[in-house]
């Protein structure tokens, strides 16, 4: 299952917006254009739907309130506004709609109140909300039917889907110093408990899924040779271990603390294409690595995904790197965001960027300049 076409209206950076999406999707934009606002989107849903501990009010709560999500631009409309299409495949019908709207209740003790929930299958209306329950009692309002087992059994699918989005931005350094960081953050979005998910994997698929990144960093990683899993004997914390060859005849080894950064990135990267199934968010990927690397990001993707037969997974990417989108994209892959008084807008490339792409220049030559704020030449002198 992918989600094939976003609509948001109110959601931090968006007054309004309608994007459709694909298998792969580039999202590109300036500074503080709302990428990362964007796959907040889909983290959001994910919060709300999750088995334990999530719901609509906790996902809310975590992003400091509505006041922190409703768009700067909303004026006497306060109402947020998320709907998603869904497709069994990149370019087939539309399966499911889920459409979720809220905003404060205006009174008493300022609850935010569900001002729609609708679920459609195959057409067919599955869940209208509010319906007439919820009229005679409005705190049902502060519940969706996706965050309930025994409201969403129409819908379960969906549910699930939303449940099993994955989010990396990793950053190594809380990697690197867990010890002194602490606390994980719910959901781990940064990384930090990458090495608790390899130890939780069972040993013969964590070997394997090891030996193939193992592959990749002996190409990409100057003198690299060996990739290995261990258990501290002390203390049972889980670690990697790199072999680099060395002047002595076992080379030198290496615990996680001392790889360099891009090393980091790129396990993690190669880790989570092959840990799950289901729709994949990057937020900058080429970080810390040399562009060499970056270039062959979206060839990694595509060869990771169909080693392991899930060629059709979908994975949003936010990237502002010219290496990266230096591949011959597919026009229609490509997001960009652009600022305006009215807020943020986001548009697939015009037909004359499409025939231009379709001549044989990149997205990086294409699209890329477009996501530069204007007077950016005028930075230099500053």
């Amino acid at each position: 299952m992918i989600i094939t076409k976003l609509t948001l209206k109110n959601w931090r950076n968006f007054r309004k917006i309608e994007v459709p999406l694909g298998v792969r999707t580039y999202i590109i934009g300036a500074n503080a254009t709302g990428k990362s606002n964007l796959l907040d989107v889909f983290r959001f849903i994910r919060d709300i739907s999750k088995p334990a501990g999530g719901g609509l009010q906790k996902a809310i709560e975590d992003r400091d309130g509505i006041k922190k999500l409703r768009c700067l631009q909303a004026r006497t409309d306060n109402e947020v506004l998320i709907e998603f299409e869904l497709s069994d495949e990149e370019g087939g019908p539309v399966v499911w709609t889920y459409s979720l709207g809220f905003k404060p209740e205006g009174k008493g003790a300022q609850r935010i109140l569900i001002s729609k929930e609708v679920v459609t299958h195959n057409g067919v209306v599955v869940l209208d909300r509010p319906d007439k329950f919820d009229r005679k009692d409005d705190a049902r309002l502060t519940q969706t039917a996706l965050e309930q087992i025994n409201s969403n059994l129409d819908f379960r699918p969906v549910a699930e889907f939303f449940q099993e989005v994955t989010y990396l931005h990793l950053v190594p350094q809380l990697l690197k110093y867990a010890d002194i960081v602490g606390r994980t953050l719910e959901g781990d979005p940064f990384g930090q408990g990458l090495l608790q998910r390899i130890a939780k994997t069972p040993a013969k698929t964590r070997d394997a899924k090891l030996r193939r990144i193992e592959t990749a960093l002996e190409i990409a990683v100057p003198q690299f040779k060996e990739l290995k899993f261990e258990l501290d004997k002390t203390t049972g914390q889980p670690h990697l271990m790199a072999s680099y060859q060395h002047w002595r005849s076992n080379g030198a080894w290496q615990k996680e603390d001392q790889f360099s950064d891009g090393t980091l990135r790129l396990i993690g990267l190669l880790w989570m294409l092959q840990e799950s199934t289901t729709l994949l968010l990057l937020e900058e990927p080429e970080l810390s690595l040399n562009d060499s690397i970056v270039s062959h990001i979206p060839l990694m993707i595509e060869r990771v995904l169909k080693r392991q037969r899930q060629i059709n997974r979908q994975v949003l990417i936010t990237t502002h790197s010219e290496a990266l989108l230096e591949n011959p994209i597919n026009s229609r892959s490509i997001v960009l965001l652009e600022p305006g008084v009215e807020g943020t807008t986001a548009r697939l490339a015009s037909s004359e960027e499409t025939l231009m792409m379709d001549a044989g220049l990149t997205p990086a030559e294409v699209m890329l300049p477009k996501a530069r704020p204007k007077g950016i030449d005028q930075l230099g002198l500053f």
